[in-house]
């Protein structure tokens, strides 16, 4: 398993109950994760807001504390933003951040400055990481306020005048014109929602959508690309399962190599690791 282990400011501090409790910064967070099956090693003694989910769907936040609207966490070189919003969500996956370790690494080590697309690119952490590493990035989600979002990461983050295109667009859409634009990147990041749906009301489901997906990515790429990443939250979409499915589209045409695993969080309490999703990457980079 690949973990997140380097963050300073953030900390999953036990799990329990169906919960995560955390800490960012100064923050003290406890959220829903219906894996968590096992008691809590022992009762959060300090919580400042609990998400709680709604019988009919969906939830709230309740604060037992001030709460800042909005404050800053800092990885690697980059200044994020955290706001607690619907879903439980904060705009920061912490996880993600092997993910960011990999792009930076991949681009890096590449002989020349590489061209990245990041797809479902979200608040835009990993734009960020291509950024700071020397990439050009185009980002691309169907939310305003996700793209609005990533500017404001850019920003913050003191990248505002690094080379990247900031596109609120539907990703299946917009990989189809690049096709017929005959534009070809050195690497792609993809982190799909296994539902969603674009700003023209197109439906996005993973398990009919992503194969095909994928064979349209595969266009905008070629022998000299350098990689290609696949983020999963899916059910029954596991690091085995996407790397074969990359396997078979990328590494028999293209060559390298396939590495996959499950991401996953250090929890104190415990010792143990938190299972948060799995990444598969097709690359000809060495990047462990």
């Amino acid at each position: 398993m690949y973990i997140a282990d380097d963050w300073q400011e953030y900390e999953v501090i036990d799990t329990g109950e169906g919960m995560k409790y955390e800490r960012w910064g100064q923050v003290y967070l406890l959220r829903p994760d219906p894996q968590v099956i096992w008691p809590y090693e022992e009762k959060p003694q300090r919580i400042d807001a609990r998400y709680t989910r709604s019988d009919k769907g969906g939830g709230a936040w309740e604060y037992f504390r001030s709460v800042p609207e909005s404050w800053h966490l800092h990885w690697w070189e980059l200044t994020l933003l955290v706001r607690p919003m619907g879903f439980k969500h904060t705009g920061i996956f912490p996880e993600q951040a092997v993910n960011w370790d990999f792009c930076a690494e991949l681009i890096k080590k590449s002989q020349k400055p590489l061209k990245i697309l990041n797809l479902f690119g979200y608040t835009g952490a990993a734009t960020l990481s291509a950024l700071a590493a020397g990439a050009s990035v185009t980002h691309v989600d169907a939310s305003k306020g996700m793209v609005a979002w990533g500017k404001e990461n850019a920003q913050i983050s003191r990248l505002s005048d690094r080379p990247v295109r900031w596109l609120v667009d539907d990703c299946i859409k917009f990989v189809n014109r690049e096709i017929r634009r005959g534009n070809i990147y050195d690497g792609i990041i993809l982190d799909p929602p296994s539902y969603g749906r674009g700003p023209g009301g197109e439906v996005w489901q993973l398990e009919e959508k992503l194969y095909d997906f994928l064979l349209s990515c595969k266009k905008l790429m070629n022998k000299d690309s350098s990689f290609i990443m696949l983020n999963s939250y899916t059910t029954g979409f596991s690091a085995g399962v996407c790397g074969y499915t990359l396997g078979e589209i990328f590494q028999k045409d293209f060559g390298g190599k396939i590495i996959c695993d499950e991401i996953g969080l250090p929890v104190s309490a415990s010792g143990r690791v938190l299972p948060c999703g799995a990444t598969t990457i097709w690359t000809k980079e060495d990047v462990l």
